[in-house]
């Protein structure tokens, strides 16, 4: 059976609703057209920073590579879940079908659970370049980026594609409104009039898992990193060291913080508010600042945009 024929006999295909951002707000027009401006930001910042990054041999290396795939998927992320929200505040709209709410939430659960790995993938990448600078153009090869950035990928699509179909296939009785601007699995398993409680801690130790393997993987590359650039006897070789790698923490606290506070704290902590306002941070103003952080901060990119 798939998970089309299980949505249809679980929820009788009746709508959802977006509650959203809006009725929060008491300037609704003005809180649109801001959010449309960042958007337009997100996109043009990071496709500025992929066409950069494809057309200058300067940064054809891993460490660049991985900051397209991570543009990439920023661009992904947001396109999901903003234009959806601005066109209904337009028309007036705040629905969403059981097919469009499964496949928004399987697209961005499966982009967030690449990004974690990508994250861990940059600080491996960065690990090898400080502390095996001889080796590492052997060992990491284009073709070795390739397979990580694959693995980022295939990783996060089995988070999708655990996530989604248990959680679209709860009876829905209460309530069709979403305490969200998008479908988000949190937000909609609130709505099931069945108990949750297994599914729940099920999720958060899939979540524990996939938040912690990256977490690791990170803690170990960082923590022999600084060690390496204790013992650097150059200045400039510490401080360009260090430039690199904060900007990559930098874009880790943001986004790692913000998939904690949603997935791994206990539903205490939670509320529609509090909940809406770390998603519009992650989902929202993080692929703002992602480009801003690598380039602005990145004399190869900002040279590379001025030719």
């Amino acid at each position: 059976m798939d998970i089309t024929t299980w949505m249809s006999n679980h929820t009788g295909w009746a709508d959802f609703i977006l509650v959203g951002l809006f009725r929060q707000s008491q300037h609704p027009a003005l809180l649109c057209v801001v959010i449309f401006l960042v958007f337009l930001m997100a996109l043009s910042g990071n496709a500025v920073l992929i066409i950069l990054i494809h057309s200058s041999a300067k940064l054809h290396t891993p460490m660049y590579f991985f900051i397209s795939q991570l543009s990439l998927m920023d661009m992904m992320s947001i396109s999901i879940t903003v234009p959806k929200m601005l066109l209904d505040q337009v028309l007036g709209v705040s629905t969403i079908s059981v097919p469009e709410c499964g496949m928004q939430m399987f697209l961005y659960v499966t982009l967030v659970g690449s990004e974690f790995f990508l994250l861990a993938a940059m600080a491996y990448d960065r690990y090898m370049a400080i502390c095996h600078p001889l080796r590492y153009p052997v060992l990491i090869n284009h073709r070795v980026c390739l397979l990580l950035a694959s693995g980022c990928w295939f990783l996060g699509s089995v988070d999708g594609f655990m996530l989604t179909p248990v959680t679209m296939t709860y009876p829905f009785c209460r309530s069709r409104e979403i305490q969200h601007f998008f479908c988000e699995v949190p937000a909609v398993m609130k709505l099931s009039c069945s108990d949750t409680s297994l599914y729940e801690t099920l999720m958060y130790l899939c979540c524990v898992l996939m938040l912690l393997i990256p977490v690791t993987i990170i803690s170990g590359s960082y923590s022999c990193i600084l060690l390496t650039i204790h013992r650097m006897n150059s200045a400039e070789g510490r401080r360009k060291a260090l430039a690199t790698c904060s900007s990559h923490m930098m874009v880790v606290t943001l986004f790692y913080g913000a998939g904690v506070y949603t997935y791994m704290l206990p539903s205490s902590y939670h509320t529609p508010q509090k909940d809406m306002v770390v998603s519009v941070f992650y989902t929202i103003l993080t692929p703002v600042l992602n480009p801003l952080i690598y380039s602005f901060r990145n004399k190869d990119v900002t040279g590379a945009l001025r030719k």
